[in-house]
């Protein structure tokens, strides 16, 4: 199963340009993914997406890959035109389930908005994959450790209840489904690998859960990250190139990743994209 993972700026490249079609070009010259994870997905914000239906635009563009899209924000300008901004996952493998989380918010002096993580899973060869993607608070140290803690326990609630004995074999939404094999969390945290939410998102978090681990250190051991952000934007990252994307795997399929690889050249978003592969 192959996987990418990129916050794409609602397809602004550093030229100035959006251009979604250039996003997924380059994320299939990337890999030919299975499962594509895109952050900032926007629409009815004229001033970013052009009042274009991003979306819609995306899933054209692939055509052959269930498009699932969910908002973390959703409001309404002053005609009442819906304007959204979220999340997207775009499937060849079957998907099975869908839930969109909103994440915590606590109140705090600086400027921030709603964050979400997006969850499908999906049928793959090994069986049912739990997949989120996420883009935690940029502005709020305080809300982006709120959100990690949500997210380890959202996976321990999932887990827990796939294990339940009861099952409903009837076709209507109590239906139980098969418990996944594993899951993976990807997305932008806006944080870096020397943060202590890093180190967080990867803590056991009890002994009947399998925990996540990073996996591009499972692939390249101590070698740094790869960038993913600040290649080609130095205006927006002053910082110069670095690590802020990553893809987290639970432990139980960890030993299946193949391959973990980063496009370090595109400047076709203010990001890098992170293609996995997991070797079922």
């Amino acid at each position: 199963m192959k996987l990418v993972t990129w916050n794409i700026q609602w397809g602004l490249g550093c030229d100035g340009k959006v251009d979604l079609s250039r996003i997924v070009a380059t994320a299939r010259s990337l890999c030919d993914a299975d499962v594509f994870c895109f952050q900032e997905i926007s629409r009815g914000f004229p001033s970013q997406d052009g009042g274009e239906d991003q979306p819609g635009i995306l899933a054209d563009l692939l055509p052959g890959y269930t498009p699932v899209f969910r908002p973390a924000v959703e409001m309404f300008d002053k005609n009442g035109v819906p304007q959204v901004f979220g999340n997207m996952i775009l499937s060849r493998l079957p998907v099975l389930q869908v839930t969109s989380h909103m994440l915590p918010w606590p109140a705090d002096e600086v400027r921030s908005m709603q964050r979400q993580a997006l969850e499908v899973t999906v049928a793959a060869k090994s069986g049912p994959v739990r997949i989120t993607t996420c883009h935690l608070e940029f502005h709020s140290t305080a809300q982006r450790a709120a959100q990690v803690e949500r997210m380890r326990e959202l996976h321990a609630e999932s887990t827990r209840r796939d294990r339940l004995s009861f099952r409903d074999t009837s076709s209507g939404p109590y239906r139980t489904l098969a418990a996944p094999v594993g899951a993976i969390i990807c997305g932008d945290f806006n944080l870096v690998p020397e943060d202590d939410l890093y180190a967080r998102m990867q803590m056991p978090i009890a002994a009947d859960i399998s925990s996540f681990v990073d996996a591009w250190t499972v692939r390249h051991g101590n070698a740094p990250h790869a960038p993913t952000a600040g290649v080609g934007d130095a205006q927006q990252w002053p910082q110069g190139p670095h690590c802020r994307d990553f893809i987290f795997v639970s432990e139980d399929i960890a030993d299946q990743i193949a391959d973990v690889r980063v496009d370090v050249e595109t400047t076709a978003s203010d990001h890098q994209p992170i293609a996995m592969t997991l070797a079922e």
